[in-house]
């Protein structure tokens, strides 16, 4: 159903204003009066990369008048392949300061307000409070949950997008209103469980599809055109080209927006992974204290004295079959954590060791967890193939 504008207009367009966005002038659902509305908006993008990148431009080249731009993080070579609102001699910069530039080149009326802290339960609340809506592009849990709750407190309009490989969704969440995203999604999934675009891929371009999809729905909440995504969940697969909107509806038990929600909490709280009976963490030794490391350095010596050869030690590498395909460490053997979850065997040497590498080391660290609960001598490689490229041979790709 359509909803009342989120933002007042504010005032009256200059000539040159006019000439601008004649285009949008001409929209019976926008006008002079949504221009004018867009102008005097307030909009918080959290995360500039992937779907924060096209969201970013075209609210800039909408009119937005102030747009806050949270992120803690630099540009990366590994983030042009997506994240269009940064270019190659941005590598390297604050990425509130790339998009910053970059939405100034499209709209240098706009103010930008840059956020370089990570937002977290003693900040989300006030930043969040700043602005008449949230486009939520954060690329892990628990920043979306942190999002999600500060939004669902304050009564805050949560636009919010995911990608995943050719996948997408989008929804906005607003409590009072409709659901919040607690409401649908009720649970943190446990670290690693879910794997992120820097280990399953993505392809750029369906950023692109949902980051419009996200700025489109901000024009609309601010101007009150047409029926923004309350109450329903986009899901586009890129591969068949189809869009589907799944109903959702807002849960009376929430504990983020419902009727038995403790307002006082910190923000997080109710929507942290649940640690079953049994499971690390969930009583006894922590794994972290007892789970035995190793270097790249170390890993190198090893290899290059044969101890890794399968008779009397052995490299198992869990990454998935992509991540192969760009970096290998020479001589590991290949089981993906999924196949580890899910019991398949390790050909362990009689008496020898496996040491167990991934990316970064956090896939790996719980591979060893479920290798030394089968009664495996397993050991971490900490900082993974990437401390290996930096370490050991720098020569080899990165992603």
């Amino acid at each position: 159903m359509a909803r009342p504008p989120l933002v007042p207009p504010g005032p009256d367009l200059t000539a040159q204003e006019r000439t601008r966005y004649a285009r949008h002038l001409l929209l019976p659902d926008l006008g002079v009066d949504g221009q004018r509305r867009l102008r005097a908006a307030r909009v918080l993008v959290v995360g500039a990369g992937g779907l924060g990148s096209p969201a970013l431009l075209y609210l800039a080249a909408a009119g937005v008048g102030t747009i806050g731009v949270v992120d803690d993080d630099v540009v990366d070579v590994t983030n042009l392949q997506r994240q269009v609102v940064h270019g190659v001699a941005d590598v390297g910069r604050p990425k509130t300061g790339s998009a910053a530039d970059a939405v100034h080149a499209i709209s240098p009326s706009t103010e930008v307000v840059q956020h370089t802290a990570r937002l977290d339960a003693s900040t989300a609340l006030s930043v969040v409070a700043d602005y008449d809506l949230v486009l939520d592009g954060a690329d892990n849990f628990p920043t979306r949950y942190l999002v999600g709750d500060a939004c669902a407190r304050l009564g805050v309009p949560h636009v919010w997008g995911s990608v995943f490989r050719f996948d997408g969704q989008a929804s906005v969440w607003w409590a009072g209103e409709g659901p919040c995203y607690a409401c649908v999604f009720p649970r943190q999934p446990p670290p690693d469980a879910v794997p992120s675009c820097a280990v399953g891929g993505v392809l750029g371009a369906v950023c692109a599809s949902i980051g419009a999809v996200m700025a489109t729905e901000a024009v609309k909440l601010v101007t009150g055109a047409g029926e923004p995504l309350v109450g329903r969940l986009l899901v586009h697969d890129a591969l068949r080209q189809t869009w589907d909107a799944v109903p959702v509806a807002a849960d009376p038990g929430c504990r983020v927006c419902g009727s038995g929600a403790d307002a006082t909490r910190p923000l997080g709280w109710a929507t942290t992974p649940a640690v079953t009976e049994g499971a690390p963490g969930a009583g006894g030794d922590d794994p972290a204290s007892v789970r035995p490391a190793v270097g790249v350095e170390d890993l190198r010596v090893l290899l290059e004295d044969g101890a890794l050869d399968g008779s009397r030690g052995l490299l198992l590498d869990v990454r998935e079959a992509g991540e192969r395909e760009i970096v290998t460490i020479p001589g590991a053997v290949w089981l993906t954590m999924g196949d580890l979850r899910a019991g398949a065997p390790v050909p362990v040497p009689d008496g020898g060791r496996v040491y167990v590498h991934c990316k970064t080391g956090a896939r790996s660290a719980e591979a060893v967890d479920l290798l030394r609960a089968r009664g495996v001598d397993a050991v971490n490689v900490e900082g993974g193939v990437l401390a290996w490229v930096r370490d050991v041979d720098p020569h080899l790709p990165t992603y």
